[in-house]
Parts: C-alpha cells; sequence; structure tokens
C-alpha cells in the first residue's frame, strides 16, 4: 500500500528526479514560511514541474507528479536575513491525490520581485487569520523504478542522443567529441542506472516540459522508453 501524507508544494520551471541535488534561492514571504514549517518538521517539501493550464487560487499549479526534497542545508543568503539559500537532494516520486490551496488568493497586483509586494501579502495573510500561504497537497509516495539498465539499452539510448546533438548542431560535429560531454556529465559508463538515464534525458531535453513523461514512468521499460521517445 502506498505510503500517503501532506506535502508541502513548491511549484517551479523544472522537473527534478531522485537523488539529483536542487540548490534554490528563496525570497518570497509564501516561501520563507514554507522553509520554516518544514525545518521544524521532517525539512522536506514537494517540488513540481509549473503546470501552466492551470491554477490554484491564483497562483502557478504544479502537475500532479512530483519529487520529494530534503532540505540538507538552510542559511542567510544576504546580511538583513530576508533571502534564504538552501541545499536540496531529491528523494522519492510522489502523485498529488488532493490540492490543499494557499490561504491567500494571488493578488491581481502582485510582484514577487517588489518589497511592497512582500509586504502586501504578508498584511493579507496577517488580516486573513496567518495561514499556510504556500500550496499544500495530500500526496502518495511513488516507488522508485527496480531494475538494472543493461549496457544495451544504455548504448542505444546514448546513440540516440549524440544523433540528436549533432542534428541540432549549428556545425558539424563527430560523434566521438560527444564523449567528452558525457565524460564531464560522469556519463561514461559500463554499469548504468536509472541515475544515469535520468541524467541523459536531462541532456538531451529542450525544455523542462521534455522531463515530465520521463519523472512520470512507473517502470523501467516505460522509463526507458520515454527517454528513447525524448533522443528519437
Amino acid at each position: 500500500m502506498l505510503q500517503k501524507k501532506t506535502l508541502p508544494i513548491f511549484p517551479l520551471d523544472l522537473v527534478l528526479f531522485p537523488r539529483q541535488e536542487l540548490p534554490l534561492r528563496i525570497f518570497e514571504p509564501r516561501y520563507k514560511q514554507l522553509v520554516d514549517d518544514c525545518m521544524l518538521g521532517d525539512g522536506q517539501f514537494g517540488v513540481c514541474l509549473i503546470n501552466s493550464n492551470s491554477m490554484v487560487a491564483g497562483w502557478e499549479a504544479p502537475h500532479m507528479v512530483g519529487t520529494v526534497v530534503k532540505i540538507t542545508k538552510c542559511a542567510d543568503a544576504t546580511p538583513d536575513g530576508m533571502q534564504l539559500q538552501l541545499e536540496t537532494i531529491g528523494r522519492n516520486p510522489f502523485r498529488i491525490t488532493e490540492m490543499i490551496p494557499p490561504s491567500v488568493a494571488r493578488p491581481i497586483t502582485y510582484d514577487p520581485h517588489s518589497i511592497e509586494g512582500h509586504h502586501a501579502i504578508s498584511k493579507i495573510n496577517e488580516e486573513s487569520g496567518s495561514g499556510r500561504m504556500y500550496l499544500q497537497a495530500q500526496v502518495e509516495m511513488l516507488p522508485e523504478i527496480d531494475g538494472n539498465v543493461s549496457i544495451l539499452q544504455w548504448e542505444n539510448l546514448v546513440k540516440l542522443w549524440k544523433k540528436k546533438i549533432i542534428a541540432g548542431a549549428p556545425q558539424p560535429i563527430e560523434p566521438h567529441a560527444l564523449d567528452h560531454v558525457l565524460e564531464q556529465y560522469y556519463l561514461l559508463t559500463e554499469t548504468p542506472t536509472t541515475d544515469y538515464v535520468y541524467s541523459l534525458a536531462a541532456l538531451g531535453a529542450t525544455t523542462p516540459q521534455d522531463l515530465q513523461p520521463i519523472l512520470e514512468s512507473d517502470t523501467l521499460e516505460e522509463l526507458v522508453q520515454n527517454v528513447g521517445n525524448l533522443l528519437g
């Protein structure tokens, strides 16, 4: 039976895979509140790709599958303490089963990059009862993909990646020259794992949306197929 829990949600313009590191600069009041709550709890929240076709109380809505992240370091990023620098690492994937809207709807004139906007949203929250300004969700934790990636599967994916890069390059590239790129990202291996497949997909993606089907893969076979579709 899948574990269920309530999780703070941080929609971002990226897809994070398990075991990948993600540094974050936090400056909005709603996400500073999220970090405060996480630090008082288990230090975990969910990262999801923004769903540009949906909104929750006027804020960006997330895709329904994301990745739990664990805060490994939190420090002031500015002398006045107005910004935080987080170091996080991806853990299990999860699926949202129910959204819990923020306590404050997004004001029409809200500017997330202005001090005035920060003061305004904090004041609205205080006047409405000081609830949680960030999105939360009921989620079910998904099992990580199990199984071994065969060397043949890996070599086929690498060939597709090289073909895609060469086809899109503004000038001719020899396939062997791309081995230096793979070496730079520690992707020259004879013992590939799902982490290698995730990283290769990220190298071959054009937009974050390209990677959402990869994260949503349920089995090793589906993962390899989806990455092949992305690169092919």
